[in-house]
């Protein structure tokens, strides 16, 4: 049975009230609720050890993770964070190709094939993104743009435990939607292409296309949605639980 997972991605906000609010709110929701599989959050870099710490300090059951990686082990790399940094912090993931990662600071199918190999390589849970822009929609090159994607990132990173997020990108704060049809499509097609390289059977494979307490139930429900990789919905406590509850 595959892992279920919902990952809150902070971006760049956050701030040490929020950790504790978070850590704080969230033990006080699991010990009166169960849910089906994992919660997960990654917020800036320079909150990772405070969320975590304050997760272990409260004994919530919530993992943490980094929004990027270096895609160097160590070195002279001004500014960058290994994926060995990030565990020692008490990172358990790291997002690997985020569509803002792509199109602002240039990762590409290689840089991301090599960070998610060195976030494997470290002993954590790369959460690789994949996703097409409106244009590749429109040509009708969506499978085939998302799935080259897959396998480039695969080729270097093949760990029983990665995780595929899929994020439509013409549909992020675009005003488009991804129906529920084209959501499942997409998220069967990625797995059909991991399966030269994984045993896809056992991914986990996130939607990540502005979901909200609203979609939640619906895009989490099909056949090959797996959880989560919420946005702007994650920073809020009450939707980041609402999400998880579906």
């Amino acid at each position: 049975m595959r892992k279920q997972i919902v990952v809150g991605n902070w971006k760049l906000n956050g701030s040490r009230a929020l950790c504790e609010e978070f850590a704080l709110g969230l033990g006080k929701f699991l010990s009166r609720e169960s849910i089906v599989g994992e919660l997960a959050i990654c917020p800036p870099a320079v909150y990772i050890d405070s969320l975590s710490s304050a997760m272990v300090i409260n004994e919530v059951n919530v993992a943490v993770g980094a929004q990027n990686v270096a895609a160097q082990e160590k070195g002279a790399f001004t500014g960058e964070m290994s994926a060995a940094m990030i565990k020692e912090a008490g990172g358990s993931y790291a997002i690997v190709g985020h569509s803002e990662r792509r199109a602002m600071f240039g990762d590409t199918d290689e840089l991301v094939a090599t960070k998610a190999a060195q976030v494997v390589a470290a002993g954590i849970t790369p959460i690789i993104c994949v996703g097409e822009e409106l244009a590749v929609r429109e040509a009708g090159n969506h499978l085939e743009f998302v799935g080259q994607q897959v396998s480039a990132a695969l080729s270097q990173a093949q760990s029983a435990t990665l995780i595929v997020a899929y994020e439509p990108v013409w549909a992020i704060g675009t005003g488009n939607t991804a129906n529920a049809a084209q959501v499942q499509e997409m998220h069967e097609h990625i797995r059909k292409v991991a399966s030269a390289s994984v045993n896809a059977e056992l991914t986990p494979i996130l939607y990540g296309g502005s979901v909200n307490p609203s979609n939640a139930a619906e895009l989490l429900g099909l056949p090959d949605v797996d959880g989560a990789l919420v946005g702007g919905a994650s920073l809020e406590l009450e939707k980041f639980i609402a999400i998880a509850k579906r």
